[in-house]
């Protein structure tokens, strides 16, 4: 390591300095040199470590008595490899001499006081504030690098607060500390040394809105280092850049708690720095002597795609002209009790009257090596549910996200039925192990809708599931869940993506009707729409139109998914659906069975009313004969009053909480 402090010594009277363990100090030995002298000798007392470097070579003090030529190629560091009992306890003594002669012309003494000042965090990711060896001011990806990371606070672990516990410059409780990243600050040494020093803990401006430190000033050992709120201050934050440290006698360590206050974002790498100094406070001005920083990276919000286990389903209770959806909720109650999972209802007082809650929010997780916690992000729809993650989601344990519109009017792109995630992939060797998030966009049209521009950013920012955009605007809702989902499979691969299809349905209406099946009617046993048989629609030249043209858009998304995801045509699973253009956008002709809720193997499809040929719907039959192959379980649920004529299905009007990763994100490389 470089010296990082020099010192310049005197024939006249000795130097005093105070040197920090572990660095290096260089020593001028030719400033002030006694008249005639040609070469020098160094010692030092127990304690102190001496290296001379003379020219490319380096050299530690030599055992012999010839003395080091006194040029420009012969440099003399010290360093001290603990802290000082006393002040000046430490000695190092350079003698001058004329080439040949062995009595000294005069002698040049240095009194080294040792301090151990060390700022640090968890950089080797254990979950524990560690002294290390690595470079703590650099941040690297992978198994094998090192960095520490803070949780953005953005849960509300006191039911006392009104807001996040980042919004608060005030612990609220003393759990929330669990949620910090640990720091501790050792500062050992004299205590006379701290009567003309001081320590200094800082944050550049820039960082400050960005970060929170509290610290806890007991003298008592106890558990997080205090037992009451009041013990505990928030000493930097977007109020505070920096905080002189209120070092007591004998105070070997300090440990402080971080909290993250923002995510990544197009403003925001992620990354943020902390610094200690040591300031001489004996000169005018101060002088910080050293300063050791830290790093810490910001963890990524991150989505979990359908083949991670489900933990809650997320429903509204609603009432409408047509009735409750009592039956609906009856159906998701025993579905999930197949998926052993938790079932969770929004009342109507709550949603007031809006069904659709996969539009509202989006459940994700950070994770940091000392603690994760699940955090939804609310979209910026803001209709009827608008409140519910804030008001009912948001706790202990459970954090809130969300980024508002900078102007009036989200587009119906910017619900969250138009984020998904995929499972872990690799593409063309490029491993993405959480998978990679997918956004419905007016791709490959030059205008029209498209999710907006903050929320884009901010997925984008999280760098550890790199977005794709698809082409969704050709749908009236326009989201990616009308013609896509992913299944998970126990196979090699781990999953199946699943892909509406016209093309596919309208050749098994084909076959049927080869097979003498033409009479067999779409929408049979409905009472509120009208029959259509397979002969009427293999005959309607607009519903033949209207399936070519969506055909192509969804084929479109398919070679693009089958690039960015890094699939095969086995990965794909194209399931039979019909859509008919109103307009100049498209809609399901039939409840839309891609629009399903995944439940591990256990599927909540939506019932797509299909022709009966032997008393079976023929479309449930083809979907179970390429899914339950697969190891899946197909319920067939009727959503066609409560959700479809509403320009719905399943997946729009449920939410799923899953299982976090197990994966790290940290050692991916993005």
């Amino acid at each position: 390591m470089a010296p990082q402090t020099a010192v310049r010594l005197s024939l006249k009277k000795p130097t005093y300095a105070v040197c920090v363990v572990g660095v290096k100090m260089y020593v001028d030995i030719r400033s002030h040199v006694p008249k005639g002298a040609e070469s020098f000798r160094v010692s030092g007392s127990s304690g102190v470590e001496l290296l001379v470097v003379y020219g490319p070579a380096q050299a530690t003090e030599p055992v012999s008595k010839d003395p080091w030529p006194l040029d420009a190629n012969v440099e003399v560091t010290v360093s001290v490899n603990a802290a000082s009992k006393a002040l000046n306890d430490l000695k190092v003594k350079v003698s001058y001499f004329r080439q040949y002669e062995d009595s000294a012309l005069g002698h040049s003494v240095l009194y080294l006081t040792g301090v151990d000042i060390s700022l640090d965090v968890d950089t080797g990711r254990k979950g524990k504030a560690k002294r290390s060896h690595v470079d703590k001011k650099t941040w690297r990806w992978g198994p094998e690098g090192h960095g520490a990371v803070l949780l953005v606070n953005c849960d509300r672990d006191s039911l006392e607060s009104r807001g996040l516990d980042l919004d608060d410059s005030q612990l609220t409780s003393l759990d929330d500390l669990k949620d910090m990243s640990p720091m501790v600050l050792t500062c050992d040494g004299p205590n006379g040394l701290f009567d003309n020093h001081k320590l200094v803990l800082h944050v550049p401006f820039s960082d400050s809105k960005r970060v929170g430190v509290f610290c806890a000033r007991v003298l008592t050992p106890v558990p997080l280092g205090g037992n009451s709120l009041s013990d505990y201050k928030q000493v930097l934050g977007p109020q505070h850049l920096s905080y002189e440290v209120e070092r007591q006698p004998g105070e070997q360590k300090i440990s402080f708690y971080v909290e993250g206050l923002t995510f990544p974002d197009v403003d925001f790498s992620g990354m943020v720095s902390l610094s200690v100094s040591l300031v001489d406070t004996g000169t005018l001005p101060e002088v910080p002597i050293f300063t050791d920083t830290v790093a810490f990276r910001m963890a990524p919000w991150i989505m979990t795609p359908n083949t991670q286990l489900p933990l809650e389903l997320y429903v509204c209770s609603v009432v409408d002209s047509h009735g409750s959806n009592e039956k609906f909720l009856e159906d998701m109650s025993d579905l999930v009790s197949k998926a052993n999972c938790k079932l969770i209802i929004c009342p109507s007082i709550e949603n007031r009257g809006d069904r659709w809650i996969q539009d509202e929010m989006e459940f994700g997780y950070v994770e940091a090596p000392h603690k994760s916690f699940p955090v939804v992000f609310d979209s910026p729809r803001d209709r009827g549910l608008t409140g519910f993650a804030y008001k009912r989601i948001l706790g202990p344990d459970f954090g809130y996200v969300t980024r508002k519109i900078p102007f009036p009017g989200a587009s119906g792109l910017d619900s969250f039925g138009n984020l998904d995630v995929s499972p872990p992939v690799t593409v063309g060797g490029k491993k993405y192990p959480l998978g990679r998030i997918l956004i419905g966009s007016n791709f490959p049209k030059s205008g029209g809708r498209r999710m907006a521009k903050v929320v884009r950013d901010f997925l984008k920012a999280q760098q550890v599931q790199a977005p794709v955009e698809l082409y969704s605007d050709w749908l009236f809702v326009g989201h990616v869940d009308e013609f896509l989902t992913f299944v998970p499979t126990s196979d090699q691969k781990g999953f199946r993506l699943l892909l509406a299809s016209p093309s596919v349905c309208l050749k098994l209406f084909q076959e049927k009707k080869e097979e003498g099946y033409g009479e067999a009617a779409q929408f049979d046993g409905l009472q509120h729409q009208v029959k259509r048989s397979i002969n009427e629609m293999l005959a309607d030249k607009n519903l033949q139109r209207d399936s070519l043209f969506v055909q192509k858009c969804i084929d479109w998304n398919r070679e693009v998914l089958k690039r960015e995801l890094g699939l095969t045509e086995r990965d794909i699973v194209d399931v039979p659906q019909l859509f008919h253009l109103k307009g100049l956008y498209a809609e399901a002709f039939f409840p839309n069975m891609v629009n399903m809720v995944v439940l591990g193997k256990h599927l909540g499809i939506p019932k797509p009313f299909g022709p009966i040929i032997n008393g079976r719907c023929c479309l449930e039959e083809k979907v179970r004969s390429l899914l339950e192959p697969l190891g899946l379980h197909c319920t067939f649920i009727d959503d066609y009053l409560s959700y479809h004529r509403l320009f719905g299905e399943i997946h729009c009007g449920t939410n799923v909480r899953r299982q976090p990763f197990s994966f790290k994100w940290w050692h991916m490389v993005p």
